[in-house]
């Protein structure tokens, strides 16, 4: 998108760039910034609604949002948000716009608002306008843009020795200042703290008092953030898989991740041993899973999606079990496993890993992880092994990896959403990403204005597992009303 001149959005630079000095503190301190109280954001313009170009978004509008690149330089260059619509099916029933904060990070909300709207319920889409957008630097939001190259040269995350260590700080400076020169001044202001500020804009365009908000997955750190810069300005606010910004220390996040996965592994095989239509049962599941984990480090385990090579140990655990986990399909991963073991070994040869998504920047912009050198590299590694010994190099230590020596613009800290009213946080007791304890916390964090809703069951997402899920979350979204404290509902068959 092309950036744009100044305009009359100039309010609270001195506040913004107050906010902007104290994150940069945190980094050099380690110590997090307390939240700073912004003025409103006006928007520039309404949001000038037409059918969107993609053919497969059918009955989706869509839109752009001019926005600051930096948010205490309100007055400088500006770049578009993309955003997209669909309208309550029942205006005569309408509340507002209901605004969806996607996950990821890097995922497309026009995307979902465009091809996945099924993921809401049928009362939420009756009674919302369904509202999402690309946060900065994703899809059609100035996305990060690198050389095609670049990101299939990053080292193996299994680093070996303080060479490799060294190398891939290397690599990520040079990956850092290509991405920065293709994509422009956007990819120093990605963090959601300058997200929050898009948020509440998007909130002026559309006309809202008040936000109505569901966040999902990295969507909840959007809105447990927002609660916490403009807590009189929520309506109402779902935290949906809930990520916990307070995990201090890169120990305590690796760990804290290294446990939740292996929860999940440990859920599959107890539904293993019970089902007798899992492709598995009757069987050492844990054992034939280790065996295919030796082959995968020998190089001699097949990509079953392009045969002929190798699967590295890295993708069999999070391309082929972790996303299994993520949509509780256990039966389909035991059929793979076994369609696995059965296969002919390949001769040994050199793995490659799937490059990680270009989202990353994102990530290292929120969360504050050093590593000092290889031998605390290692220890990390053998911590998270003894804690997931069936899930090894976990998509978190590749992040963390993916992170060294880059800059953090929004550390962690503890949330401080006083004067917030009530605030949904929802979680399954057995997901496989953002663990139940990450959820009871965010609870604590935000006090009164916390209220925790469990699902006694599995996966990553669970707010329509169920009628009672269903029920809960639509009856808070559309008339304030609070469940109990303490509720949980039934699992229900994935």
């Amino acid at each position: 998108m092309p950036f744009r001149g100044r305009s009359a959005l100039r309010r609270a630079a001195a506040r913004g760039a107050a906010m902007a000095a104290g994150a940069a503190m945190a980094v050099i301190t380690g110590l997090a910034a307390a939240p700073a109280v912004h003025a409103s954001p006006s928007a520039t313009g309404a949001l000038r609604w037409a059918p969107c170009d993609d053919p497969n978004y059918s009955g989706t509008e869509c839109a752009t949002l001019s926005v600051p690149v930096d948010w205490a330089h309100s007055d400088g260059p500006r770049f578009d948000l993309a955003v997209a619509r669909r309208k309550a099916t029942d205006p005569a029933a309408r509340v507002g716009s209901m605004v969806f904060g996607p996950g990821g990070p890097g995922d497309s909300g026009v995307k979902m608002v465009g091809r996945n709207v099924s993921r809401f319920s049928p009362e939420v889409r009756r009674r919302f306008d369904i509202v999402s957008f690309d946060p900065r630097g994703v899809g059609g939001s100035n996305p990060v843009t690198c050389a095609d190259d670049l990101p299939a040269e990053r080292p193996s995350p299994e680093l070996k020795s303080k060479a490799d260590f060294d190398a891939t700080v290397a690599y990520n400076r040079r990956l850092r200042a290509d991405c920065r020169a293709r994509t422009g001044p956007v990819f120093d202001h990605l963090d959601t703290a300058q997200t929050v500020r898009d948020l509440d804009a998007l909130r002026a365009a559309l006309g809202e008092r008040k936000l109505t908000f569901h966040g999902s997955s990295y969507g909840t750190l959007l809105g447990a953030q927002y609660a916490e810069t403009y807590p009189r300005r929520v309506r109402a606010i779902v935290l949906e898989s809930v990520m916990d910004h307070s995990v201090p220390t890169t120990h305590d996040f690796l760990q804290s991740e290294a446990a939740t996965a292996e929860d999940s592994f440990e859920e599959f095989v107890k539904w293993c041993d019970g089902a007798t239509d899992c492709a598995l049962h009757g069987r050492d599941v844990r054992a034939v899973w280790q065996g295919l984990l030796a082959r995968a480090a020998r190089g001699e385990l097949e990509n079953p999606d392009k045969p002929g090579t190798s699967l590295s140990s890295s993708d069999l655990v999070n391309r082929i079990a972790f996303t299994k986990f993520y949509n509780v399909d256990y039966a389909d991963l035991a059929t793979a496993i076994a369609g696995m073991e059965a296969s002919k070994p390949l001769p040994a040869s050199p793995t490659s890993i799937t490059p990680l998504p270009e989202a990353t920047p994102v990530f290292c912009s929120d969360w504050h992880l050093p590593v000092r050198g290889y031998q605390e590299y290692a220890s990390l590694v053998a911590m998270m092994n003894r804690t997931a010994p069936d899930l090894p190099y976990l998509l978190p230590i590749q992040m963390t990896a993916a992170c060294l020596g880059t800059p953090t613009a929004n550390p962690q800290h503890r949330l401080d959403a006083h004067g917030a009213p009530p605030i949904l946080v929802s979680n399954a007791l057995h997901d496989p990403a953002t663990g139940y304890p990450w959820a009871v916390s965010v609870a604590q964090q935000l006090g009164r204005s916390g209220v925790l809703l469990t699902y006694e069951g599995q996966g990553h997402g669970s707010v329509t597992n169920g009628p009672c899920m269903e029920d809960t979350v639509d009856s808070y979204l559309t008339n304030l009303a609070i469940p109990a404290r303490g509720t949980s509902c039934p699992a229900v068959p994935s």
